[in-house]
Protein backbone atom coordinates (compact mmCIF):
# COMPACT_ATOMS: atom_id res chain seq x y z
CA UNK A 1 0.00 0.00 0.00
CA UNK A 2 1.59 2.71 -1.17
CA UNK A 3 -0.36 5.97 0.55
CA UNK A 4 -1.81 5.87 4.31
CA UNK A 5 -4.43 5.53 5.72
CA UNK A 6 -5.42 8.82 8.39
CA UNK A 7 -7.29 5.70 10.38
CA UNK A 8 -8.56 2.65 10.92
CA UNK A 9 -11.00 0.73 12.81
CA UNK A 10 -9.73 -2.93 14.31
CA UNK A 11 -11.79 -5.47 15.49
CA UNK A 12 -9.73 -8.45 16.62
CA UNK A 13 -10.56 -11.84 19.13
CA UNK A 14 -8.38 -14.50 20.55
CA UNK A 15 -10.10 -18.16 22.22
CA UNK A 16 -8.77 -21.28 22.83
CA UNK A 17 -10.57 -24.56 23.06
CA UNK A 18 -10.54 -25.84 26.26
CA UNK A 19 -8.63 -23.49 28.97
CA UNK A 20 -5.84 -24.06 28.20
CA UNK A 21 -5.86 -25.44 25.22
CA UNK A 22 -5.10 -25.17 21.59
CA UNK A 23 -5.78 -21.50 20.54
CA UNK A 24 -6.52 -19.53 17.70
CA UNK A 25 -6.90 -15.75 16.51
CA UNK A 26 -8.79 -13.17 14.03
CA UNK A 27 -8.23 -9.60 12.89
CA UNK A 28 -10.04 -7.67 10.76
CA UNK A 29 -8.95 -4.19 9.75
CA UNK A 30 -11.43 -1.85 8.43
CA UNK A 31 -11.35 1.60 6.59
CA UNK A 32 -13.03 4.60 8.37
CA UNK A 33 -16.06 4.00 6.20
CA UNK A 34 -16.28 0.72 7.03
CA UNK A 35 -14.75 -1.47 3.99
CA UNK A 36 -12.98 -4.54 4.51
CA UNK A 37 -9.40 -4.22 4.29
CA UNK A 38 -7.75 -7.53 5.34
CA UNK A 39 -9.71 -9.86 7.31
CA UNK A 40 -7.12 -12.57 8.96
CA UNK A 41 -7.30 -15.47 10.99
CA UNK A 42 -4.56 -18.12 12.08
CA UNK A 43 -4.14 -20.98 14.65
CA UNK A 44 -1.31 -20.33 17.69
CA UNK A 45 1.21 -22.87 18.30
CA UNK A 46 1.32 -24.51 21.08
CA UNK A 47 -1.64 -24.32 24.41
CA UNK A 48 -2.61 -20.70 25.36
CA UNK A 49 -5.27 -19.53 27.42
CA UNK A 50 -8.28 -17.61 26.15
CA UNK A 51 -6.60 -13.88 27.46
CA UNK A 52 -3.30 -14.86 26.26
CA UNK A 53 -5.38 -15.55 23.00
CA UNK A 54 -6.87 -12.34 23.15
CA UNK A 55 -3.56 -10.38 23.90
CA UNK A 56 -2.09 -12.35 20.46
CA UNK A 57 -4.84 -11.33 18.77
CA UNK A 58 -4.16 -7.57 19.60
CA UNK A 59 -1.17 -7.70 19.22
CA UNK A 60 -0.79 -8.89 15.62
CA UNK A 61 -3.79 -6.71 14.67
CA UNK A 62 -1.75 -3.83 15.42
CA UNK A 63 1.26 -5.16 13.59
CA UNK A 64 -1.73 -5.78 10.52
CA UNK A 65 -2.44 -2.06 11.46
CA UNK A 66 0.59 -0.81 10.59
CA UNK A 67 0.89 -1.37 7.07
CA UNK A 68 -2.37 0.74 6.60
CA UNK A 69 -1.92 3.80 8.89
CA UNK A 70 0.72 5.24 11.01
CA UNK A 71 -2.42 7.89 12.33
CA UNK A 72 -5.18 6.53 14.48
CA UNK A 73 -6.33 2.91 15.02
CA UNK A 74 -10.16 2.13 16.90
CA UNK A 75 -9.64 -1.35 18.63
CA UNK A 76 -12.72 -3.39 19.32
CA UNK A 77 -12.75 -6.25 21.38
CA UNK A 78 -15.05 -8.53 23.03
CA UNK A 79 -12.48 -9.14 26.29
CA UNK A 80 -12.90 -6.42 28.76
CA UNK A 81 -9.75 -7.54 30.45
CA UNK A 82 -7.68 -6.89 27.60
CA UNK A 83 -9.65 -3.36 27.17
CA UNK A 84 -9.58 -2.77 30.68
CA UNK A 85 -6.12 -3.49 30.96
CA UNK A 86 -4.76 -1.54 27.86
CA UNK A 87 -6.90 1.58 28.68
CA UNK A 88 -4.83 1.30 32.39
CA UNK A 89 -8.17 0.90 34.17
CA UNK A 90 -6.97 -2.59 35.48
CA UNK A 91 -3.69 -4.06 36.93
CA UNK A 92 -1.90 -6.86 34.89
CA UNK A 93 -1.02 -9.44 37.21
CA UNK A 94 -0.20 -12.53 35.30
CA UNK A 95 3.05 -12.26 34.64
CA UNK A 96 2.45 -14.23 31.08
CA UNK A 97 0.13 -11.29 30.31
CA UNK A 98 2.52 -8.84 32.18
CA UNK A 99 4.86 -9.58 28.76
CA UNK A 100 2.05 -9.82 26.15
CA UNK A 101 0.71 -6.14 28.13
CA UNK A 102 4.04 -5.00 27.25
CA UNK A 103 4.13 -6.42 23.42
CA UNK A 104 1.13 -4.92 23.01
CA UNK A 105 2.23 -1.44 24.15
CA UNK A 106 5.05 -1.28 22.32
CA UNK A 107 3.09 -2.22 19.34
CA UNK A 108 0.52 1.13 20.18
CA UNK A 109 3.94 3.39 19.29
CA UNK A 110 3.68 2.63 15.19
CA UNK A 111 0.43 5.30 16.08
CA UNK A 112 -0.13 8.49 16.53
CA UNK A 113 -3.21 7.60 18.96
CA UNK A 114 -4.81 3.97 19.83
CA UNK A 115 -7.92 3.72 21.57
CA UNK A 116 -9.52 0.58 23.12
CA UNK A 117 -13.58 -0.19 23.26
CA UNK A 118 -14.96 -2.83 24.79
CA UNK A 119 -17.75 -4.34 22.50
CA UNK A 120 -20.67 -7.01 23.13
CA UNK A 121 -19.70 -10.30 21.11
CA UNK A 122 -22.86 -10.09 19.16
CA UNK A 123 -21.09 -6.67 17.26
CA UNK A 124 -21.93 -7.63 13.64
CA UNK A 125 -17.69 -7.26 13.06
CA UNK A 126 -16.99 -9.26 16.32
CA UNK A 127 -19.20 -11.94 15.04
CA UNK A 128 -17.26 -12.14 11.39
CA UNK A 129 -13.81 -12.13 13.60
CA UNK A 130 -15.17 -14.76 15.59
CA UNK A 131 -16.29 -17.06 12.57
CA UNK A 132 -12.77 -16.48 11.37
CA UNK A 133 -10.54 -17.96 14.07
CA UNK A 134 -13.30 -20.74 14.62
CA UNK A 135 -12.86 -21.52 10.90
CA UNK A 136 -8.58 -21.78 11.62
CA UNK A 137 -9.61 -23.62 14.35
CA UNK A 138 -11.47 -26.03 11.99
CA UNK A 139 -8.67 -26.17 9.16
CA UNK A 140 -6.59 -28.80 9.39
Amino acid sequence: MSKKLQSVKLYCDGGCRGNPGPGAIGVLLLDAGGRELELHAARLPGTTTNNRAEYAALIEGLKRAARYTDGEVACQMDSQLVIQQMNGRWRVRDPQLQELHREAQRATEAFRRVTFRHVNRTDPDIVRVDHALNAAFDAR
